[in-house]
């Protein structure tokens, strides 16, 4: 892996985990707009796992068993 995708993997990651927080936090509420938000912030994090396993799987060779 080169050391952009490193970088961009450190990136997302940081940022997933603050979504993890804020997502924490609007579940303590029980407002309806803290709802909206939470369904779209649950989504971002479902975009950025999957960009996450994407990169990862760039950094790992295949190989034929």
């Amino acid at each position: 892996m080169d050391q952009a995708s490193e970088q961009r993997l450190e990136t997302l990651k940081a940022e997933h985990r603050q979504l993890d927080l804020r997502i924490a936090e609007l579940s303590a509420e029980s407002s309806s707009i803290g709802h909206l938000e939470l369904a779209r912030l649950k989504k971002r994090k479902l975009l950025l796992k999957d960009e996450i396993h994407l990169i990862m799987d760039q950094g790992t060779p295949d190989i034929i068993a």
